[in-house]
């Protein structure tokens, strides 16, 4: 059997940790006021995670459909890459460092939820690695052209079709506990310090 604590293995949160989305599911997360500020920040960041990462895994299609000039390609993909590897990063690092343990406090039968979330950091970080390399071979390769530009380009892919499987996954469970988190904890003005 699988272990629920691995990210590709899982299909979602083991049920005991979510109560709370029972008492505040997804639907109601966009009634009007249903959301704190911090709230509707953390699904704009998640959001902006997906929307980066679908983007740059579909740049090898991209690539091929249309007609770019390797510099104009490459100035449009290395931005977003970094971007999204660096911007990451920094988001796993704050939650791990300062808002898991918060959360872990007010609600402390969420704990091994936020264990798993942490170990999931650490997987992703890996993934964050990987697709760093990769990408970089790949803008590398756009000036070369021909069959080390389409290895790269297929390496790249592959990379980037994982990283996204595994941040999809990750984004939807963190919001399954901590969104839920907010609105029953912190929606009436309150703050987490």
């Amino acid at each position: 059997m699988a272990d629920d604590n691995f990210l590709f293995d899982r299909k979602g949160l083991p049920e005991d940790l979510l109560f709370l989305i029972q008492q505040y599911p997804r639907d109601g997360w966009r009634e009007p006021g249903a959301l704190s500020a911090m709230g509707r920040f953390w699904l704009k960041r998640h959001n902006l995670f997906r929307e980066l990462a679908v983007q740059l895994s579909g740049s090898i299609d991209r690539l091929r459909e249309e007609d770019f000039e390797p510099r104009d390609f490459a100035a449009w993909f290395a931005p977003r890459l970094d971007y999204l590897l660096s911007d990451l990063e920094g988001h796993h690092h704050v939650e791990d460092a300062h808002y898991f343990p918060i959360f872990m406090a007010a609600e402390p039968r969420l704990r091994r939820g936020f264990d798993i979330l942490d170990r999931d950091h650490h997987q992703i970080h890996d993934l964050l690695v990987h697709n760093a390399d990769a990408g970089r071979q790949f803008v590398q390769a756009l000036e070369k052209g021909g069959d080390a530009l389409r290895f790269a380009a297929e390496a790249y892919g592959v990379q980037a079709t994982r990283l996204v499987a595994g941040l999809m996954r990750h984004l939807e469970d963190e919001e399954d506990l901590i969104v839920p988190l907010l609105m029953d904890r912190y929606s009436g003005g309150e703050t987490l310090m």
